[in-house]
């Protein structure tokens, strides 16, 4: 049949080509001239089709079409937390860190200025004492205190550790380094060197996080100076470093020369900012990461009375604040000009949280279904949530948890696998 209808087409559409056609074929198509006697020379034919014979053999089957694999990744899954170390009780938990060594420790500080060894498995874990400046430490302030620690990358070799804290007369923010003994279990506090001193006009919005990145720099979250609303302005003022990441060359710091801006910084060489400056715009940055596959720098921005929000921290980014709080107006409430901010990834109201902790893309393998995402919790509510971000927007966002603890922290083994800290203890993430 398709071959009648074919010839039928080509000889009614062709006319001008038949003395072309060899004499048999003519032949045999002059039985097709009735199907185009009705048609004009200058317009096309009607087709006409004829009724395909009654097969003699079974019809073949219908083709089978297995679907291609797709890249979807599955539902973000629920969790449940599993306390560890539950010999050991932290006052005020602030971070919990893995010193890049061959034998398995965690680093864990505390709000009040002391940092603890914790070796051995969850259930006979035991803590010792690697350092304590509680002398230095203000705790004037109910977010004072030891708020940030970070190990030189090179730490096995230099015993470098990085320490972030509140110091009082006159308030300020510390950033400094001390040194461990080769055994890497005990730091003298008279190897402080300091790094840098922000001085600030309130206790609150500190920042605190330290991280260094894959670049081998020392990025550092500054929180706006605290007050409502940010009422000096500092985090649209690119000449002050609150209210700001920081991104600092700590190699070969010394008491003369502490550290170095590297030079591509965004805003080195503008004489009306700070060339430490990576990324402006924010309230309390509280936590931070970097995602190794990716290189993308998250950020949780604890909000002011209505939004908190997650940011991908990009190089010379402005994060809006006090223009806008989260996706949202805030000075003036209404109609604000948002031109050239970068808006969240995500953000939730009140209603579900009022102080954001950032967390960390989960790398692990021991929950396949979160391989991906981006772990936050609420330090108010309890709440743990994951999203997944690709192609430049969130994918997917849910639940993971509703828990009834303060976070306060995140952390993860080499290996990718969870942590969240939290005032009431240490807990690992599972299904």
């Amino acid at each position: 049949m398709l071959y009648v209808l074919s010839m039928t087409s080509l000889y009614c559409t062709g006319t001008r080509s038949r003395r072309l056609l060899p004499p048999a074929l003519l032949l045999a198509l002059a039985l097709l001239l009735p199907a185009c006697a009705a048609a004009s020379p200058d317009e096309p034919p009607a087709l006409q089709v004829t009724p395909a014979p009654t097969p003699t053999s079974p019809p073949l089957p219908a083709l089978q079409v297995t679907p291609a694999p797709t890249s979807t990744p599955p539902p973000l899954p629920a969790l449940s937390l599993a306390r560890v170390f539950p010999a050991l009780d932290f006052q005020r938990a602030t971070n919990l860190v893995q010193p890049p060594v061959p034998q398995r420790l965690w680093f864990l500080t505390e709000q009040s200025g002391r940092v603890w060894a914790v070796s051995g498995d969850t259930a006979a874990a035991k803590a010792s004492l690697v350092l304590d400046i509680a002398g230095k430490v203000s705790r004037a302030h109910n977010e004072e205190g030891l708020l940030g620690l970070a190990f030189d990358p090179g730490y096995a070799a230099s015993g470098y550790i990085y320490l972030y804290y509140s110091a009082a007369n006159p308030r300020r923010n510390v950033l400094s380094r001390f040194t461990a003994a080769p055994a890497g279990l005990t730091a003298d506090p008279a190897s402080e060197i300091v790094v840098l001193q922000i001085p600030k006009p309130f206790g609150n919005h500190n920042g605190g996080q330290l991280t260094f990145g894959p670049d081998g720099f020392l990025y550092v979250s500054v929180g706006d100076g605290g007050g409502q609303g940010d009422p000096s302005g500092n985090g649209q003022n690119l000449g002050a470093f609150l209210g700001k990441i920081l991104r600092l060359d700590v190699r070969n710091a010394s008491l003369e020369t502490p550290y170095r801006i590297p030079p591509d910084n965004p805003f080195v060489g503008r004489e009306d900012a700070r060339g430490e400056i990576w990324a402006y715009g924010l309230r309390n940055p509280w936590r931070f990461s970097f995602d190794q596959p990716t290189g993308l720098l998250w950020a949780a921005d604890v909000g002011q009375s209505a939004w908190e929000e997650v940011d991908i921290i990009r190089k010379g980014g402005n994060y809006g604040w006090d223009v806008m709080e989260g996706a949202h107006c805030f000075t003036p409430p209404q109609g604000c000009a948002t031109a050239g901010f970068e808006l969240p990834v995500a953000e939730y109201g009140h209603a579900q949280g009022c102080s954001i902790t950032g967390g960390h893309v989960y790398r692990g393998s021991a929950i396949p279904a979160l391989a991906g995402a981006y772990l936050y919790a609420d330090y108010c509510s309890g709440t743990l949530w994951g999203l997944r971000y690709e192609g430049g927007r969130v994918t997917q966002q849910a639940v993971l948890a509703q828990t009834a603890l303060h976070i306060i922290s995140f952390a993860f083994e080499p290996d990718g696998e969870s942590y969240a800290v939290a005032e009431e203890g240490v807990f690992r993430l599972q299904e």
